[in-house]
């Protein structure tokens, strides 16, 4: 095991976290199209988010590592069979080439694990599935309901219900989409007759595991290969390959100050670290670099939290903070609004952790960014409320006078 106990090392660690996200680098995976494609193979999945303060996550993610991104690029995507929709550790577009590694669940689900609800309409199922195979694709709002007495998402209708068990079963897939509305086709008729729908071994299933994690992270620990996976026969089949990997010296263990351990290939350490940029990135809080908290915490030591699922009294920052990063550590959050009916962005806190960084050029790099995350928010004007700590509010609020 290797202890890094310098602060080159750690860096380097932290540099390496970054390069493999995508997040370092100006332009790591192409432009437009072809560009987000390529990104969503590497990343493995891109999270779905119903999240609309700021622009949803799922267009956010790109938006900091493909040049020329735009919102309807996932959705040519989906429908020229690039990705598909399922269930990662949340709802999510992955690559279709990874399609098989989505049969365990479905077969699990459809063997009576329960995912969203216990009881199935199994006759209703039985009914919606002969529609679609007879007269095509079907949304959820084709159908009629009688009872219009809902009390939210979770009262959903029976149809919707049917639809959405249909769908992890993976009797029926997503075909296209309109917002969030999505149409429901038989897998039969969506799925490339190219992809591989062999259902993967338990020991596939994790080696698949291990080569994403280490392609899209770089740095993993043997909690995070498994992230949200509730399969204990999988985690240890993981725990089974990273023993094998280690005492092969495919992997080498490097053990942080803290006592904390992670896996990287072999001889990474050794290779000259990824350089780092001056740029600063406002991340979605569901962003693939970020979503694991407990790695975040760990790697870069940035204790991160998002509040909008905490009651607004108990809130330390706000309800939708966005992490900043800065060349290669999170130095900060956003709150933030996009007012999409005024074209207006309002920033109603920044909070900023590091106080021996230079203010010229966190500025500089701030205002930066935030001309081009304005265009991708649409919006053409911004404002700012509290910003933490004072002595940076009078150089912050004269940089952005310039918004208007």
């Amino acid at each position: 095991m290797i202890q890094l106990k310098n602060r080159k090392d750690r860096a380097k660690i932290r540099r390496i976290a970054l390069a493999s996200q995508g997040l370092l680098q100006t332009n790591p995976f192409g432009t437009g199209l072809a560009g987000s494609r390529k990104a969503i193979e590497h990343l493995g999945y891109i999270q779905i988010d119903t999240i609309s303060v700021v622009e949803r996550a799922h267009h956010h993610v790109l938006y900091n590592r493909v040049p020329n991104f735009n919102n309807q690029i996932i959705n040519r995507l989906l429908l020229n069979r690039d990705i598909f929709e399922y269930w990662s550790h949340a709802a999510a577009f992955l690559p279709i080439d990874d399609f098989r590694f989505s049969l365990p669940y479905k077969h699990a689900i459809r063997d009576g694990q329960v995912h969203w609800y216990r009881d199935c309409d199994r006759k209703l199922m039985t009914e919606l599935l002969a529609r679609i195979r007879s007269d095509g694709p079907l949304r959820s709002r084709d159908i009629e309901n009688p009872d219009t007495r809902r009390a939210g998402w979770w009262d959903w209708k029976p149809a919707k219900k049917a639809l959405e068990q249909l769908y992890m079963e993976g009797e029926l897939m997503v075909c296209d989409r309109e917002g969030f509305q999505k149409t429901y086709d038989l897998t039969e008729r969506v799925l490339p007759d190219s992809v591989n729908t062999d259902v993967p071994s338990t020991g596939e299933f994790a080696q698949h595991l291990i080569n994403q994690h280490l392609r899209c992270h770089g740095v993993v620990s043997l909690k995070g290969l498994t992230y949200l996976r509730r399969n204990n026969a999988l985690r240890k089949a993981v725990k089974s390959l990273t023993d094998e990997m280690l005492s092969e010296k495919v992997l080498e263990e490097v053990q942080l100050d803290t006592g904390e351990s992670f896996f990287i290939k072999t001889g990474a350490l050794e290779q000259k670290a990824p350089r780092v940029s001056h740029r600063m990135a406002f991340l979605s809080p569901f962003d693939n670099c970020v979503i694991q908290r407990e790695r975040l915490h760990s790697l870069f030591r940035f204790d991160y939290q998002i509040e909008c699922y905490v009651p607004e009294a108990k809130r330390k920052f706000g309800y939708f903070c966005l992490p900043l990063l800065y060349k290669d550590e999170f130095i900060g959050r956003m709150d933030c609004k996009a007012h999409r009916k005024t074209c207006h962005l309002e920033i109603k806190s920044l909070y900023l952790d590091h106080q021996d960084l230079d203010p010229d050029a966190l500025i500089s790099a701030f205002v930066s960014e935030l001309e081009k995350f304005c265009r991708f928010q649409q919006c053409d004007s911004v404002s700012i409320g509290r910003i933490v700590p004072d002595h940076l509010a009078p150089p912050f609020r004269a940089a952005l006078a310039q918004f208007g």
